[in-house]
C-alpha cells in the first residue's frame, strides 16, 4: 500500500521537533500559495481572490519504491459569482517514481453564478502498480500479487439546477481505458476468469441526481450529498465490453453541539454493476477516502456496500482531530450481503488548517482494518 508524507510535514518534524509547528506551516503555506487574481482583487474588492495552494510529497510504497510529486488545490470564483456561489474547486495530483511510473488526477466541481450549472468530474492519467487479492469477499491475504497497468480515465459530467434549490439533473460521458496490463506469469490474475482482467475499454453514457447542500465542499459542517449516476457502457461508443453501472453517494454533516467545534459526518456508498463488467469496473473496498486502513481493491466484486462516521473536532483555530469507523463489503449478488462477510475499519486523525477563508485542512489518518492498518496524508476531508 502506498504510504505518503507531505513534504511540509516531513520538514516540521525534522526542523521543530519541539516547539514551532504552527507556525512554520503557516509560513510554509502561505509561500507555497498562489494567488493569480491578486491584482485584479486589489483594483476590485467584489471579486473572489482564487488561490492555488500547493502541497510537495515525498511518498514510498513497496510496488512503487520511492515517488516525489506535487499537490495543488485551485479554488476560484467564476466572474459574476457572489455569496450565494459556492468556491469551485479543482485539485490536481502530479506523482513520479524512481520505476519511472507516473500518477495524473484532477477531480473537478466548477460552478456557474448562483449555482444554475455545476460540472463536476474526474480525470485520471496513470502507470502504477496495483496489487490483486482474487474476486469475492473471502480472498487471502495471501494472494496477494502485484502486477502494472496504464489508465486513462474521463468522466465529466454537467449539471443543471432543476425545480428547487440544490437538485440538480444531467448527464455526461465516461471513458476508462486500462492497457498494458503486465500481470505475473502464471500468477492469479493471468489465469483469472474475471472478463477485462488484462484490458479493457469502458465507454458510455451516464445519467445523474445531484442533490448538494453542503456549506462548505472542502469541510462541510452542515448540509447533504446525495449523487446517483446509472451508466450505459457497449461497443457503440467504441468500448470492449456492454453492461451497465449504478453508483450512490450520500453524505450528511450535523453540528450537534452548541459551541460549533464538532462536527458529525456520516457517509453510504453503493455499487452495483450488471452484465459484462470488466474487472476494473467492479466495486472496490478500501482506500484513502472510504474504508481507510485497507488497501483499494483488497475486496472486490460486482456489488459494493460501504458505510462510515467520522467525528470532526475542532481543539484550536489551527488544529483539530477526528476519530472515524468503517464498514462494508463486496458480493456477488446483492442477497448475498450478511453480517458475517462484511468487514470493519477504524482510525484516528489530525488536521491543520491551511485556508482559514475556506476552512481547508491539511489531513493524517491513521486507519486499522482486519490484519491491515495504513496512514493517510492529503489535502481537504476524505469526504
Amino acid at each position: 500500500m502506498i504510504r505518503s508524507l507531505p513534504f511540509l510535514i516531513l520538514l516540521t518534524l525534522v526542523l521543530n521537533p519541539l516547539k514551532g509547528y504552527s507556525q512554520f506551516l503557516e509560513k510554509a503555506i502561505e509561500f507555497l500559495t498562489i494567488y493569480p487574481n491578486k491584482k485584479a482583487v486589489a483594483k476590485d474588492s467584489t471579486l473572489y481572490p482564487a488561490k492555488a495552494i500547493l502541497t510537495p510529497v515525498v511518498s514510498y510504497a513497496p510496488e512503487t519504491n520511492l515517488s516525489f510529486g506535487v499537490g495543488v488545490k485551485g479554488l476560484f470564483k467564476l466572474n459574476g459569482s457572489g455569496d450565494e456561489t459556492r468556491t469551485s474547486n479543482i485539485p490536481l495530483t502530479i506523482q513520479y517514481s524512481i520505476e519511472n511510473k507516473y500518477l495524473f488526477y484532477s477531480g473537478f466541481e466548477i460552478f456557474s453564478p448562483e449555482e444554475r450549472y455545476v460540472l463536476a468530474g474526474n480525470v485520471w492519467i496513470q502507470s502504477f502498480p496495483s496489487l490483486y487479492f482474487g474476486i469475492g469477499q473471502r480472498t487471502l491475504d495471501a494472494n496477494e500479487e502485484e502486477f502494472e497497468y496504464s489508465q486513462i480515465l474521463l468522466e465529466p459530467i454537467f449539471y443543471k439546477n432543476m425545480f428547487v434549490p440544490y437538485l440538480f439533473f444531467g448527464g455526461g460521458f465516461r471513458y476508462n481505458e486500462i492497457s498494458q496490463v503486465k500481470a505475473h506469469p502464471g500468477g492469479l490474475l493471468e489465469g483469472d476468469e474475471q472478463t477485462g482482467a488484462l484490458g479493457s475499454t469502458s465507454s458510455g453514457i451516464q445519467l445523474a441526481v445531484l442533490y448538494d447542500s453542503r456549506d462548505n465542499l472542502l469541510n462541510a459542517k452542515e448540509g447533504m450529498y446525495i449523487e446517483l449516476t446509472h451508466g450505459f457502457y457497449g461497443s457503440y461508443l467504441g468500448g470492449s465490453h456492454q453492461f451497465q453501472l449504478t453508483r450512490f453517494d450520500l453524505r450528511y454533516f450535523t453540528q450537534p453541539l452548541e459551541h460549533k467545534k464538532s462536527t458529525l459526518a456520516f457517509q453510504c456508498l453503493m455499487h452495483f454493476s450488471h452484465g459484462d463488467t470488466p474487472l476494473h469496473e467492479l466495486g472496490r473496498l478500501g482506500g484513502d477516502e472510504i474504508m481507510r486502513g485497507y488497501f483499494e481493491g483488497r475486496f472486490t466484486d460486482r456489488h459494493l456496500l460501504s458505510m462510515q462516521v467520522e467525528w470532526r473536532q475542532k481543539l484550536t483555530p489551527l488544529w483539530g482531530f477526528t476519530v472515524f469507523a468503517g464498514y462494508g463489503g463486496v458480493a456477488n449478488k446483492v442477497d448475498q450481503f450478511n453480517l458475517e462477510t462484511m468487514n470493519l475499519s477504524a482510525g484516528i486523525g489530525v488536521r491543520f488548517l491551511i485556508d482559514k477563508h475556506e476552512d481547508l485542512n491539511l489531513r493524517l489518518d491513521y486507519g486499522v482494518g482486519r490484519r491491515t492498518n495504513n496512514y493517510y496524508f492529503n489535502i481537504a476531508e476524505a469526504f
